[in-house]
């Protein structure tokens, strides 16, 4: 074969992991929004570099500006050969791709490919990926089967979901995939979300990897966690599912919200910041009492009265009107939030899913 080789990503595919590197050859805030997954920024142009020779192009030309791309793409891609190839070997097999022109691709997979390695360059690049996500995205929830876990706010739910992989079970967790709880307070300290395309890529490669005749346990969720949407197809899909009702007692509900939000607990003025957002749905009255339970250490009377008033109101009326199979749902009862409690569940609900019919 004569290489670089230029191939779509549909031939790509079935041998991703076959490459010894995916190597992102665009800037490192195109890298940020999204990538392949696996794959490493070697930027050609960085992101200063990139709005300088764009920038030359609109207002001086393009042949002072590909003169200036060129030198600091040579520059670049010299320092990568130098600084994280030069010891692999004559057999060492990289997949670069870039935005969707492959000029910068194609400069990299050029001069590595006269070095001698058997080098792949993406058709279409990026642009190409993504199009294979949007499509597939569209067609893979259907052919596989969910079980939704569902209960009211501090059930446990994303507990459950965390010992039941670590059990070896096939989970979709969508709050740890969007870095968010799903709620006002959802907001994860020193995690901020992905972008919408990265959380598409993370859910592509988790769909695509899953074994369609084993359940998936996925957490009930609205159509949007924290900033990002869940695709309409795997919403769909999950809402038409079997559920599995999820039952913890009011006071372990508090102790276990408690444990799971303490970086809020810990941060009372940060708290009441986000309790500020539900001043339209409760008014300032109501909210001016929540921030004093706050601001007075009273918080499990806060985290009670939050659930009572706010939460499980909510969950209610949302849960019963988007799963459909909710009326037929078995209940899983937790004793308590200790650990054995959540292995004993996790057993109990992995051996009855098999029972459940596929939606």
């Amino acid at each position: 074969m004569k290489y670089p080789a230029v191939l779509s990503f549909s031939e790509l595919r079935p041998q991703l992991a076959q490459f010894d590197a995916i190597i992102d050859v665009r800037s490192p805030a195109e890298f940020l929004e999204d990538h392949i997954p696996g794959a490493i920024n070697c930027p050609v142009l960085d992101n200063e570099q990139r709005v300088q020779v764009g920038t030359m192009y609109k207002t001086v030309g393009a042949f002072e500006a590909k003169k200036l791309g060129a030198v600091l793409v040579a520059k670049n891609i010299a320092q990568h050969i130098e600084s994280q190839f030069l010891d692999q070997p004559q057999n060492w097999k990289p997949l670069i791709y870039c935005w969707r022109g492959g000029n910068r691709s194609g400069a990299m997979a050029h001069i590595l490919a006269r070095i001698g390695w058997p080098v792949a360059q993406l058709d279409g690049g990026y642009k190409a990926y993504r199009s294979h996500v949007n499509a597939e995205l569209a067609v893979l929830p259907q052919a596989l089967h969910f079980n939704v876990l569902c209960g009211p706010t501090g059930s446990g739910k994303s507990r459950l979901l965390r010992v039941l992989a670590s059990q070896g079970a096939q989970v979709l967790d969508l709050e740890k995939l969007a870095a968010h709880r799903g709620s006002v307070l959802g907001d994860l300290p020193a995690a901020p979300q992905p972008s919408q395309k990265r959380f598409e890529s993370l859910l592509w490669e988790l769909l695509s990897g899953f074994d369609p005749v084993r359940p998936i346990f996925v957490e009930a969720e609205s159509k949007k966690v924290g900033k990002l949407r869940v695709p309409d197809q795997l919403m769909e899909k999950m809402r038409a599912s079997p559920c599995t009702t999820v039952h913890l007692s009011t006071p372990h509900r508090v102790a276990l919200l408690m444990e799971e939000y303490a970086h809020f607990i810990a941060y009372p003025a940060q708290l009441n910041t986000q309790l500020d957002f539900l001043i339209p749905l409760h008014g300032r009255e109501r909210i001016a009492q929540w921030h004093q339970l706050a601001l007075s250490n009273q918080t499990s009377e806060l985290v009670d009265e939050l659930l009572r008033t706010h939460y499980d109101p909510g969950y209610l009326q949302s849960i019963k009107r988007n799963f459909i199979q909710l009326q037929q749902a078995q209940t899983l009862t937790l004793a308590d939030i200790s650990e054995a409690s959540f292995q004993q569940a996790a057993r109990q609900l992995r051996q009855s899913a098999d029972n459940f019919p596929a939606a």
